[in-house]
This record gives structure tokens, C-alpha cells and sequence, in this order.
């Protein structure tokens, strides 16, 4: 067996490293020391070369699970299998590429947010080990791309057109900027979460790429909470009621980027508009799966004293109001 396989047979669980009871500086050190010994690269731990990988026609793998909105659908499911099979491929490929260009967000603003930082932060450490994993998210992310071959754009027009000024507000808005990044990855982390969790066979770069993206996601989620606890110590009153506004709307806003079509994908793949209304969030199945998407945010959002009387009428108009999670990435089924 070769070196690459061995690596390739190797996945790291969902967990974090144990950090409880640790300051803000010391939870940084642990996770870099974690991403030191626990790390993937995107090209000697996933096979992409071998016959198993090989993407070839008519393979039902590519076949949407119903965990996914377009996937759950009466309209995909009466396709004939040949069409749920080129769409399958286009909705996952257009999902990693929007995965691709929110880690260009992220990479940029994080460099932004760290130009001016001082010497002997273990901030600055643990946020260059997060940067270089996601720059191995992106090789990945854009190999999956291709290796499929369909010609995705990814984001919407208006977020690839605006995604470069965005990195600029890891300087000056660091707050509204680790919000984007949770909006960015706790959608897409709970997506490949539930379709991984459902048994649902998926093609092998399909699930091999989604293990991967999970099992290091949990320590650049847990760094965006751990910062954004850290930071909330400093509100005022005035500034915490202006972010308890902007987190929810910045959650939704985002969230849609990453899970519902953009208006290119519904005229490539020819989705009617009446599935559309239904399932971004019409009927009770969408809508409960957008609640429950931000369980975990608005456990964060409890945390950081940022639910009030307004700021819950603004979770509820946008359709993300529900219970917190009781811990981080509680499955849904066991939540009371």
C-alpha cells in the first residue's frame, strides 16, 4: 500500500481538543498544538488518482440525499435518474465552490485582522495555522470542482462582486467579520454534518472531501466562538445592542448564499419557481431545517449576551428563531 493511501485511510473525528477551563490565550495554544498533530493536505489525503474516485456516467452516488432542500423534493425525486444525477452534480460541485470562495473571505480577512497585531500573541499563531488549512480547503474544494466537470459559478453575482471588500473588514470590524465567518462556515459544517449522518451513499470525493472539511471546521469554529466570547467582554451596551441586530440578519443573509440556489443554478438546471417558493422556506419540512441550522448560533449569541426583546423579534422575522443548541453540533433529533 502506498504512502498516500495510508494517509487517505486516516480521518480525524469531529471533535475538539479538551479546552474547558482554559483562558482565551491558553485555548489558542491547544489548538494550534492540535493542528500541528492533527492536520490534512489536499493532495496526499485524498486519492483522487485512484479507480474508486474516477467520476463516470450515470453513477446514482451523485444522486441528491433528502437531507438536502432540492434533494427532498417531489419535483427531484420524480426526475428520471439520469437528470437527478447531472443536477446532484451541479448543486454538490456549486456547493464546494461557494465553500472555495467564502475561504478566500476568510483567508483575506484574517490577514487583514492580523497586519497590525503585536508580537507574542498566541492569536496570531493559532489564526496562520487556520489559514493555511483553509488554503488546503480551497485546493480541495477546487479539485472536487473539476474533477466533476460541470462549470459552476458558485455565489451569487452580487457576493463574488463584493466578496474581495469584505476581507477588508477583518481590519476595523473584527466583530461583524468573525460574525461572517461563522455565517459562512456553520451552515455548510451543519449541511455535511446531516448529509454524513444520514447514511446516504455519496460519491467518494464527495465524501471524503466532506470528512475532511468537518473534522477541521470544528477547531476554526470553536476559534471564531472562543475569539468572539473573548471580544464581548469589551461591549457597551450600545454596541451590543447594534451586533444582537446585525448578527442575525448577517446569519441569514449569508446562510442563503451557501444553501439556496443562486438565480444562475435554477436557470442552468431549469428548477421551477414554484419549488423554489416552496423549498427556500416555504414549507414546514425548509423551514424547520433552517431553524435548526443556527441551533448552534443562537447558543453563541445567548453566550455573548446578544439576546434581547428586539433582537428575538429579528430572529423570528427572518425564520432562524428556535432553541439553542445545549452543546455544540447537538443533532437535531436529541434536541428538547
Amino acid at each position: 500500500m502506498t504512502a498516500t493511501a495510508d494517509r487517505t485511510a486516516e480521518i480525524a473525528p469531529d471533535t475538539l481538543p479538551v479546552t474547558e477551563g482554559l483562558s482565551y490565550q491558553e485555548t489558542l495554544k491547544v489548538l494550534s498544538e492540535a493542528s500541528v498533530h492533527q492536520h490534512f493536505d489536499a493532495f496526499l489525503d485524498i486519492a483522487w488518482d485512484s479507480p474508486e474516485f474516477e467520476v463516470v456516467p450515470n453513477d446514482p452516488r451523485w444522486v441528491l440525499p433528502e437531507i438536502d432542500s432540492l434533494g427532498g423534493t417531489d419535483w427531484y425525486k420524480s426526475l428520471p435518474l439520469e437528470r437527478q444525477i447531472e443536477i446532484g452534480q451541479y448543486r454538490l460541485a456549486n456547493i464546494m465552490k461557494v465553500g472555495l470562495q467564502f475561504e478566500q473571505v476568510l483567508i483575506g480577512g484574517i490577514m487583514s485582522h492580523l497586519i497590525a497585531m503585536p508580537n507574542n500573541r498566541a492569536e496570531f499563531r493559532y489564526s496562520t495555522h487556520e489559514v493555511t488549512e483553509e488554503c488546503h480547503h480551497t485546493q480541495m474544494f477546487q479539485e472536487g470542482v473539476n474533477r466533476i466537470g460541470v462549470d459552476v459559478q458558485g455565489g451569487p453575482k452580487w457576493f463574488v462582486k463584493i466578496a474581495p471588500f469584505l476581507c477588508l473588514a477583518g481590519g476595523p470590524l473584527p466583530n461583524i467579520f468573525f460574525f461572517g465567518i461563522l455565517a459562512g462556515e456553520e451552515p455548510i459544517d451543519y449541511l455535511q454534518k446531516s448529509v454524513l449522518r444520514s447514511g446516504h451513499e455519496m460519491h467518494p470525493i464527495i465524501e471524503r472531501v466532506m470528512q475532511i472539511h468537518v473534522a477541521e471546521e470544528a477547531r476554526h469554529i470553536g476559534f471564531a466562538h472562543s475569539y468572539l466570547v473573548e471580544r464581548s467582554k469589551d461591549y457597551g451596551k450600545l454596541q451590543r445592542f447594534g451586533l444582537s441586530l446585525a448578527y442575525p440578519i448577517i446569519m441569514r443573509t449569508l446562510c442563503d448564499v451557501i444553501m439556496k440556489p443562486s438565480r444562475q443554478m435554477q436557470k442552468d438546471l431549469g428548477i421551477p419557481k414554484s419549488v423554489m417558493r416552496e423549498v427556500y422556506w416555504k414549507s414546514d419540512k425548509s423551514s424547520k431545517l433552517l431553524r435548526d441550522t443556527f441551533g448552534d448560533v443562537r447558543m453563541l449569541a445567548d453566550e455573548l449576551g446578544l439576546m434581547n426583546k428586539v433582537s428575538r423579534q429579528v430572529w423570528k422575522a427572518l425564520g432562524i428563531d428556535g432553541p439553542s443548541s445545549r452543546f455544540r453540533s447537538e443533532p437535531k433529533s436529541a434536541a428538547v
